[in-house]
């Protein structure tokens, strides 16, 4: 098969292991390691969701304080705008506060994935371990971000460009997002072995087509209010699924750090 013919082969199989990870995350000895993170998830998108509602409130009171009676009805249209207003900001914020206050327990779980489709423990592995790594992942994940910045800031400039710049630009961003969520999720299995990231990157890059098509199908996923809470632990377990399936050589291979 050529390489032009194989590539949307390699494309459509990305989405599988996200349909694996929603598998894994069934699985009774996965349970404990799946519901911390959800929980810390579930904590800060309810916290700051009703802090932000007790703000709507408060500009809402003030709003029916200031327009004439025969416009109240307009509260009835805005209410519902505005909550899912909130939604959708958050559902594009949300995944990249949460993952790096997760980070540790991200990591512990994509170990357990590990384990249990190889039956081979990592070296430090537990929460004696994960105390220890807390720091080097939280440092991954602001390493992540720094990687992210600035070429969305670039893709983002794009949309100022008429014409060319605005027709390219939602794809590019799309493909961009598909990129950074194979980066994001495949990158807990890669740090538990303590890949160096440039190589990780340089790693995903020669599966291109299988990655983005991965990245993808989370990209959408995380783009839909609540399902965005429960993606993160699905997708870190269908990226361990695609290492376990694609990249366990390099565990024998150079590492840095």
């Amino acid at each position: 098969m050529s390489a032009s013919s194989s590539a949307p082969a390699h494309l459509a199989r990305g989405p599988h292991y996200l349909v694996r990870g929603l598998s894994l995350i069934a699985e009774r000895d996965l349970r404990l390691f799946v519901l911390i993170p959800l929980a810390v998830n579930l904590l800060l998108f309810g916290g700051a969701f009703y802090f932000l509602y007790l703000q709507l409130d408060t500009l809402f009171a003030w709003f029916n304080e200031s327009i004439p009676s025969y416009l109240q009805w307009l509260k009835f249209v805005l209410w519902p705008l505005a909550i899912i207003s909130v939604l959708v900001v958050f559902s594009l914020l949300f995944t990249s506060v949460a993952n790096l206050i997760a980070a540790p327990f991200n990591g512990l779980l994509a170990e357990r994935v590990e384990l249990k489709l190889t039956g081979a423990p990592l070296p430090d592995t537990g929460w004696w371990g994960l105390l220890k790594d807390t720091p080097r992942m939280l440092a991954r994940e602001i390493h992540k971000i720094s990687y992210y910045l600035p070429r969305a800031l670039g893709c983002l400039l794009l949309f100022l460009v008429p014409v060319v710049g605005q027709t390219l630009a939602p794809v590019i961003w799309f493909v961009f997002s598909a990129w950074m969520m194979a980066i994001q999720y495949c990158d807990y299995p890669f740090d538990n072995h303590k890949i160096d990231f440039a190589v990780m990157r340089h790693a995903l890059a020669e599966k291109r087509q299988l990655n983005l098509g991965f990245g993808a199908s989370v990209a959408l996923c995380s783009s839909l209010p609540l399902i965005n809470l429960l993606i993160i632990p699905v997708a870190i377990c269908g990226a361990t699924a695609l290492w376990v399936d694609h990249y366990t050589q390099l565990r024998t291979g150079p590492v840095s750090r």
